[in-house]
């Protein structure tokens, strides 16, 4: 693997929804969603965040190759109630990407508990022995000659889940520097991972709300 440089996009904070108690933006990839420890690591969707609303407050994270929707909390107790949600896998999260070869079923799951590979952190592998479980629901979009664009429900939240699971199953995620072949890399400019669709209970009143980042590819 190439040495990572980090370039981050210097796109201007794009807000999906803002009220008293949530803010919803849309990440851009290539973007850390935290600081990172070293100085040339700092800027992150966080800090630009907290530059525009000081309040804001962090609930959950996206990797830095994917792109799409974020919550930030704007008070202590939204924070908590979102997190609560999060926690209990309340929420509701609608993933897009495209995939290298083509899917030939429609829809299918895949069940695979993922581990840290500690020698090679950040990247995860599956292990039936020591994982933590982790399911992902997937559903056929469209297909092209040797890609197919597909629907991503994780059930669970871990750290690169949707990523292993579709280079388990023979699909790995185009543009995926970390798990791809040189070939699967070099096919995007970026990783081909959008979270497009976020459903939640509004920390004030508990009513549903779904919120849409539009695909950026």
């Amino acid at each position: 693997m190439e040495k990572f440089v980090y370039d981050p996009p210097m796109k201007p904070l794009a807000v999906v929804h803002a009220d008293d108690h949530l803010l919803v933006v849309d990440k851009p990839s290539g973007l850390l969603s935290v600081p990172g420890k070293a100085d040339e690591h700092k800027d992150s969707l966080e800090l630009r965040v907290r530059t525009a609303y000081p309040e804001a407050l962090l609930v959950h994270r996206l990797d830095m190759d994917t792109s799409g929707i974020m919550v930030f909390a704007r008070n202590k107790a939204a924070q908590r109630h979102l997190g609560m949600q999060f926690e209990k896998r309340m929420m509701k999260k609608v993933y897009v990407a495209r995939v290298d070869g083509v899917i030939a079923d429609d829809t299918g799951v895949v069940d695979l508990p993922l581990i840290l590979d500690w020698p090679n952190r950040p990247l995860q592998i599956v292990d039936h022995d020591n994982g933590k479980p982790a399911t992902t629901g997937w559903r056929v979009l469209s297909r092209e000659s040797q890609v197919t664009r597909v629907e991503l429900k994780p059930e669970t939240g871990r750290t690169h889940q949707l990523r292993v699971h579709m280079q388990a199953i023979g699909h790995t995620i185009l543009g995926d520097r970390f798990y791809g072949n040189a070939a699967q890399i070099a096919a995007e400019a970026r990783l081909q991972l959008h979270a497009q669709q976020l459903s939640l209970r509004h920390p004030d009143g508990g009513a549903w709300h779904k919120f849409v980042c539009d695909l950026p590819f």
